[in-house]
C-alpha cells in the first residue's frame, strides 16, 4: 500500500476549483480507454506509465498546485508520490478518486482528444476518415479475446496491440517448443518451455506498453469458458482443435458475443465471422466434428509457415473493423485461401434453418 496520506476529498476539490487564485491543475492519470467515462473538466490526461517521463513538458513550473486522480484513488496516490519524487511541492491526490467525484453528482466533460503519445502512435489512424479520433477511442476502449497463442494467435494478437486494442486477453495452456518457432511468432528461442501466454505477454508489452495484456494460462473447457469469455467484446478462435472450435461457438451464442473465426491446414486456411442472429454459426457450418483422424492438427499434417499469418492477419482485421463499426465483414462468407495457388474464394454461407444451436436466434 501506498504511503502517500496527502489526499483532498472530491466536495474540497470542488471548492478549490471554484476559487481562482487557489485553483489546481488536475492530472487524469487513467488509461486512454478509462477517459470515455468522462473527466474532471479541464484536466490534463496522462496514464500513470507515462507520467514521469512527460510530465515535465506538460507542467514545467514544479510549485504549480496540482491535484491527481485516477478512477478509485490507488493510482493517482502512487502518481502523486512520483510527482514528489521528480521535485513537484503541492500535489494531493483526490480520494476515492472520480468515482467519489461522480457519486456527488459533481461535473464531468465526455472530452476525448487522444493522450499526446497515443496521438503520435495512432497517427496514420487518425489520417483514415472511417477511424479518426473516434474510432482510435472505440479501440482504446475495446476487450477483446484470443483463444490460442500459436501460429494464428500470433499475427492476432501482434495486429491487435499494434492497433491500440485497450484489453487483450490470450488463452492457452501450452508451453513454447522450438518446433513452434517455424510459424509462432510472439515467441523465441529464448522462450523455449515457457508458457506460451507469458512469452505472449513479453512480446505485446514490448510492442506497445499502453496495451493490457491478460494472460490466462488453461484449457478453455466446459466448466471456465463462461467465465473466461464474457468479460469480453469479441472473441478470436485462434485454436487447433475441433473440441474448442464448438465450444467457443456455443458459448458465444449463449453470450451474444461476435466470434471471428480462422483455421488452417498445410497450405489452406479459411477465415469467417460469426455473429449471432446475423448470420450462421458454426454449427450451421460443420454440423458434426469429422471421425477422429479426417482432421489432423498441424503436429501430425504440417503446415507452411507462413499460412496463419495470412490467416491471423485477416482475424485480425476482421476485429478491427467489428471495433469501429465500418466495412462489410465475413458474417455468411467463408473466405478460403489456397497458398500454392494463391488463390482466395468465397464461399457463400446461409444460416440453417434447423441448426439446433442457433435456429432459434431471429435474424434482425
Amino acid at each position: 500500500m501506498s504511503a502517500f496520506t496527502n489526499e483532498i476529498d472530491a466536495l474540497s476539490l470542488q471548492q478549490r476549483l471554484a476559487n481562482a487564485g487557489d485553483r489546481p491543475v488536475l492530472v487524469d492519470v487513467r488509461t486512454p480507454g478509462e477517459w470515455l467515462s468522462g473527466c474532471l473538466p479541464d484536466a490534463l490526461r496522462l496514464p500513470l506509465a507515462d507520467l514521469p517521463d512527460t510530465i515535465a513538458t506538460l507542467l514545467p513550473a514544479i510549485h504549480t498546485p496540482v491535484v491527481v486522480y485516477c478512477a478509485h484513488g490507488q493510482r493517482s496516490r502512487l502518481a502523486a508520490e512520483q510527482l514528489h519524487a521528480l521535485g513537484y511541492t503541492i500535489v494531493s491526490s483526490l480520494k476515492g478518486g472520480i468515482a467519489a467525484w461522480q457519486s456527488h453528482g459533481l461535473p464531468c466533460t465526455q472530452e476525448t482528444t487522444l493522450a499526446p503519445v497515443d496521438a503520435q502512435r495512432y497517427q496514420r489512424h487518425l489520417l483514415l476518415p472511417e477511424v479518426g479520433e473516434a474510432g482510435q477511442h472505440k479501440l482504446l476502449a475495446a476487450k477483446v479475446l484470443i483463444v490460442g497463442a500459436g501460429g494464428l494467435g500470433s499475427p492476432v494478437a501482434m495486429y491487435l496491440a499494434a492497433a491500440g486494442v485497450g484489453e487483450i486477453g490470450l488463452i492457452d495452456d501450452d508451453v513454447v517448443d522450438l518446433s513452434n518457432l517455424q510459424r509462432q511468432l510472439l515467441h523465441g528461442e529464448m522462450d523455449v518451455g515457457r508458457l506460451k501466454v507469458d512469452s505472449a505477454q513479453a512480446s505485446l508489452q514490448r510492442l506497445n506498453s499502453r496495451v493490457r495484456v491478460q494472460p490466462v494460462a488453461q484449457r478453455l473447457d466446459a466448466d471456465n469458458a463462461v467465465s473466461l469469455i464474457e468479460p469480453y467484446d469479441i472473441v478470436v478462435d485462434c485454436t487447433d482443435n475441433l473440441r474448442s472450435r464448438y465450444l467457443i461457438s456455443d458459448v458465444c451464442l449463449a453470450l451474444n458475443k461476435p466470434q471471428v473465426h480462422g483455421a488452417i491446414f498445410r497450405f489452406q486456411g479459411q477465415a469467417t465471422v460469426f455473429m449471432p442472429g446475423k448470420g450462421p454459426c458454426y454449427r450451421c457450418l460443420f454440423p458434426q466434428a469429422p471421425p477422429v483422424g479426417l482432421s489432423p492438427a498441424c503436429d501430425t499434417a504440417g503446415v507452411l509457415g507462413v499460412l496463419p499469418g495470412i490467416l491471423g492477419t485477416i482475424q485480425a482485421t476482421e476485429t478491427i473493423k467489428l471495433i469501429l463499426g465500418i466495412g462489410q465483414s465475413l458474417v455468411g462468407r467463408l473466405l478460403c485461401c489456397d497458398a500454392l495457388t494463391m488463390q482466395f474464394t468465397q464461399v457463400l454461407t446461409p444460416r440453417d434453418p434447423a441448426c439446433p444451436s442457433c435456429a432459434h436466434l431471429i435474424t434482425p
